[in-house]
């Protein structure tokens, strides 16, 4: 929690009696094993609970919790964790972004001082640093000593940096707190969010293997294979009718699709953004007899259902809104404004989360709804909650309702979504099964958002689908081929209107998911590796079974390369004395080329090298035109 203890930035913070916090510690106690030390210390106004936990993938936890034990009360301004870290380090990495173009990385140099990234957003947000990484000179996916932590959050944060003459580097990460907002009475607790750190010697992708395989430990991670998904959003938008809907059904079961989600615009008055969010209950006009036909029709078709809310949210306009107005996060007389017009809700005020709940679980107690898309569609600013700042209290009245919704319905599955990826963070992960990482289906955009979420989460925990052939948030045209390759590495779906597609189309998308049912296991379960291949304008990615037996290679060119020349293809984490076959995949076409000649194992089909000159010195690819990507299967032989 430390640092230099007169001129670094604190790890606690506060005052007592109007006097600053400076706990003196003793009667200091430290129990623990292998996996776990506890530290227990005592000041004159604090009990301090500190917990650093080491799980088999190398991945640290640390949490800090104070308790009141002095008269008066105790005013906190922060309580964040930090730790020690190499004295080579010389770059910091971390994301910034915007909405749909989230987890932009940036990179620069580290400098002498103390540095602090807040966020005040009230939740994640698309900018979110995400991992706040320290490594040595020139550190790369591949190689270089890095040192990274993140917060496990989903609302204001701060992640931090020491680089002091009088002490080694910290790292750390804590909490935002808003002035007020924590103030414990004698005998009151504060349980800080968990700092998640981690290490590495491989680089980035080192970091990204501790972090995934910590993850796939979970109790709680999906086991089942994840479905092929089909959402209605970019399909229908508001225009939702029994027959089109049926059509669209019938078409996703056809070609493969396992889990069809309708989403907004199914409840009471909701034909636009501008009404009707807290008025959870099914619109009478459009289903005159329920979703039961909907729903009843996806289940014979052999699909699971899934509906989209927004719990959070109230609009202006709504039943919710002009029955209990004081349920609102926002003081009205702070004249905030809505966003998406929309406000916010106060889950921290038990009244407003049951309501929400009864709400909610009487539509999917009804229909037995399998998966949830839950939306969060703005920021929070201005929150007050019972007369002081509300963005902590809120935030865990969201895990709260999260959690007893789960106790209710514990076949559920959530997807958190967040304007896109405003809420990616391993807080709501504890709660949620998988992410949105954008709203933007731009395959040429998902790239880069994909790699970046990818540091922290495993390709099952990241929703990517198909979008429309010219993407809503760009206007771009992209070819089927390139959509579904993009798409491929993560948990599929699909969101287009599949109706409108030709028999040509729908046998690409139909060889696509069979694809995907049959690889799920190994991207779902192996190691990322993020390949350099000597030319900005490529990026490609592999995923290498963990007993290196087999591995998917997908190679994606963004824009024309500096060469007339193919770069070779080198693929990391082989085993380096099997023989590996290369082809490419089943169930995707192989983009033409702007080769006069293409490469020999193209024409032939395979080649056969050993997976150290596999990694060492490559295979020709072809020289692929910009919008074109190729998936590419390694196959141990004998």
């Amino acid at each position: 929690m430390g640092g230099c203890t007169c001129c670094g930035r604190p790890g606690i913070a506060g005052h007592v009696d109007g006097l600053p916090l400076v706990p003196r510690w003793t009667d200091v106690v430290v129990i623990g094993d292998d996996e776990r030390i506890v530290v227990t210390a005592e000041s004159d106004s604090l009990t301090l609970r500190s917990e650093f936990a080491l799980d088999g993938a190398g991945v640290l936890r640390v949490r800090h919790a104070v308790t009141n034990t002095h008269a008066g009360p105790v005013h906190l301004q922060a309580l964040e964790a930090t730790l020690p870290v190499g004295e080579r380090i010389a770059e910091v990495l971390d994301l910034g972004g915007r909405w749909t173009r989230e987890r932009t990385p940036q990179r620069r140099a580290t400098s002498a001082g103390s540095h602090a990234r807040e966020s005040r957003r009230g939740r994640t947000g698309h900018d979110s640093p995400t991992l706040l990484v320290l490594g040595t000179p020139g550190f790369s996916d591949a190689e270089g000593e890095l040192w990274a932590v993140h917060l496990a959050w989903s609302a204001d944060s701060v992640y931090r940096y020491d680089q002091l003459a009088e002490a080694r580097p910290l790292l750390g990460a804590g909490e935002l707190l808003r002035a007020g907002e924590v103030v414990l009475g004698k005998g009151e607790s504060f349980t800080a969010p968990d700092a998640v750190f981690v290490w590495s010697d491989s680089g980035i992708d080192g970091l990204s293997d501790r972090l995934h395989d910590s993850l796939r430990s979970r109790p709680g991670h999906p086991r089942r294979p994840r479905p092929v998904v089909l959402n209605t959003w970019e399909a229908v938008y508001y225009r939702q009718e029994l027959g089109p809907l049926v059509a669209l059904a019938e078409t996703a079961a056809d070609i493969g699709v396992e889990r069809f989600v309708l989403d907004d615009g199914w409840f009471v008055g909701r034909r636009s953004d501008a009404t009707s969010l807290g008025d959870w209950r099914v619109d009478p006009s459009v289903w005159p007899d329920g979703l039961a036909p909907l729903v009843d029709r996806v289940r014979a078709l052999g699909m699971e259902f899934g509906l989209w809310f927004e719990p959070e949210m109230v609009s202006p306009v709504s039943e919710l809104a002009a029955a209990h107005p004081e349920w609102m996060l926002q003081r009205p007389e702070d004249d905030v404004r809505t966003w998406r017009n929309q406000y916010v809700l106060d889950m921290a005020n038990p009244l407003a989360r049951h309501h929400v709940l009864e709400s909610m679980s009487g539509v999917i107690g009804e229909h037995h709804v399998d998966f949830v898309k839950w939306d969060q569609n703005r920021d929070i600013v201005h929150a007050v909650h019972a007369g002081r700042a509300g963005v902590d209290a809120h935030t865990r009245g969201v895990y709260a309702l999260m959690d007893e919704l789960r106790a209710r319905h514990p076949w559920l599955e959530i997807e958190a979504c967040a304007s896109g990826g405003a809420r990616i963070d391993l807080g709501v992960l504890e709660r949620t099964d998988r992410v949105w990482p954008s709203d933007s289906n731009d395959a040429f955009e998902r790239l880069p958002i994909q790699r970046w979420t990818e540091a922290l989460l495993p390709l099952e925990l990241i929703g990517s689908h198909v979008g429309p052939e010219i993407s809503h948030t760009t206007g771009r045209h992209l070819d089927l081929d390139f959509r579904m390759a993009v798409s491929l590495f993560g948990s599929v779906g699909i969101e287009t209107d599949v109706t409108k597609l030709s028999p040509e189309e729908l046998d690409r998308l139909r060889a696509w998911t069979a694809l995907y049912r049959r690889e799920r296991g190994l991207l779902h379960s192996g190691r990322l590796r993020h390949l350099d291949l000597g030319d900005a304008g490529m990026v490609a990615t592999s995923v290498v079974a963990t007993d290196r037996s087999r591995a998917l290679v997908r190679v994606a060119r963004t824009e024309t390369g500096p060469r007339s020349l193919p770069v070779p293809l080198r693929v990391r984490g082989l085993d380096r004395s099997r023989r590996y076959r290369l082809a490419p995949v089943s169930g995707l076409a192989v983009p033409r080329g702007l080769d006069m000649v293409p490469p020999e194992w193209l024409v032939r089909g395979h080649l056969e090298l050993t997976g150290a000159v596999f990694e060492d010195v490559g295979a020709r690819l072809p020289m692929l035109a910009p919008a074109t990507a190729i998936v590419l299967e390694l196959r141990a032989l004998g």
